[in-house]
């Protein structure tokens, strides 16, 4: 999972701060540069985002056109990552008709790039979690997915084989359990991770792979401005997606289980099923690889949400203690409690589940004596 942006309230929008006078003055150079092409008004740049990677965005005017509107600023520092994929991916989306930002400039070899701007809200922003969930943004959704999916091809995007999914796992018990709880697993709890990592990695291995997003959920959607009822007639045109810059050929259960086992809100099981099954049922007429068994497929999607839940977990500890931002780990209890629930279900996974209670301080059943099965 890449940390994603989070835009900011108005309130709190600010007049960009550089740490490094040198990377200003070579932003400075930049934008002086593009500012009459793209007809860019100097005293409206402002922040945009705060963002857990490398990257920032900013946010500045633009008289180009009939209508005022404004454009977004990445500044990728290319030190610290390569704004090629981000690069390549968007192209991908824009031929298989996702709405993606745009690149209107782009400076290389220092890290800048002027993009369209899709906007200030999310589809995370535009929901309220106290309310029903919106079904005619998750169909949207869902077909937004399906259309990303179906311009799947080998050979395009790196492969998210079997080596990337225990390197992701094993940022739980590296930076969560050894890390966070200070725990040092022994010789018998190593085992229990060992032999349910690879139960995992060898479930989400037997499907079949397609362009993998990797992070496709709410909060890297963009809503239309006017959020309008479509009486259950989804458009892929009314939703922006963005941080697309880590996808992957991988697994076809991966990102509908991360639009659905999100990492900042959650949902009734009776919802996510109602969906994953419009899901499955619209992939298969379009001709994707999902199974004729609905049973099959939705626990794969459980187990792929599993693995996904242990990196995040693991990605969020080393946010806190490596890069000192704290902020992600609050929502670590919403993971706990997937992880648990989808343990809980599965034979196969007990020793998992006992052993994460045994690290989150949960009382264990006597029944359930550490690492043995229900």
């Amino acid at each position: 999972m890449s940390p994603t942006p989070t835009p900011l309230a108005p309130a709190a929008l600010q007049i960009p701060v550089w740490s490094d006078a040198s990377r200003q003055a070579l932003f400075d150079t930049w934008f002086s540069r593009i500012q009459e092409p793209h007809r860019l008004v100097p005293d409206s740049l402002r922040a945009a985002s705060v963002d857990a990677s490398f990257r920032r965005y900013l946010r500045v005017d633009s008289t180009a056109g009939s209508v005022p509107t404004s454009r977004v600023i990445m500044d990728a520092p290319p030190d610290k990552g390569d704004c090629k994929p981000f690069v390549a991916v968007a192209e991908l989306m824009r031929r298989a008709g996702l709405k993606v930002p745009e690149i209107l400039a782009w400076d290389e070899a220092n890290g800048f790039m002027l993009l369209t701007d899709l906007g200030t809200h999310t589809m995370k922003d535009v929901i309220q979690p106290d309310s029903p969930p919106p079904l005619e943004l998750y169909l949207d959704a869902v077909e937004t997915l399906v259309q990303w999916q179906k311009a799947s091809r080998e050979g395009v995007l790196p492969v998210f084989d079997r080596a990337f999914v225990m390197r992701e796992m094993e940022l739980f018990p590296q930076w969560y359990i050894g890390e966070y709880r200070k725990v040092t697993p022994d010789a018998a709890q190593r085992q229990v991770l060992d032999k349910s990592f690879t139960a995992i990695a060898d479930s989400a291995l037997a499907w079949p792979n397609v362009f993998m997003h990797r992070d496709f959920m709410p909060r890297n959607l963009m809503a239309p401005v006017n959020v309008a009822p479509t009486h259950g007639k989804p458009s892929a045109t009314r939703l922006g997606v963005l941080d697309f810059q880590d996808a992957v050929y991988g697994p076809i259960t991966y990102d509908i289980a991360s639009l659905l086992r999100d990492a900042f809100l959650s949902w009734e099981e009776d919802f996510c099923l109602d969906i994953t099954i419009r899901y499955w049922e619209k992939a298969r007429k379009a001709g994707l690889p999902v199974g004729n068994d609905f049973g099959e497929f939705y626990k794969a999607v459980e187990w792929m949400g599993l693995q996904r839940h242990l990196k995040i977990v693991g990605l969020f500890a080393r946010l806190t203690l490596r890069d000192g931002k704290p902020v992600y780990l609050t929502d670590t209890p919403r993971f706990i409690a997937y992880i648990r629930t989808t343990c809980a279900r599965y034979m196969e996974l007990k020793p998992l589940l006992r052993l994460v209670e045994k690290v989150e301080g949960i009382a264990v059943p006597n029944a359930y004596a550490f690492g043995r099965t229900a």
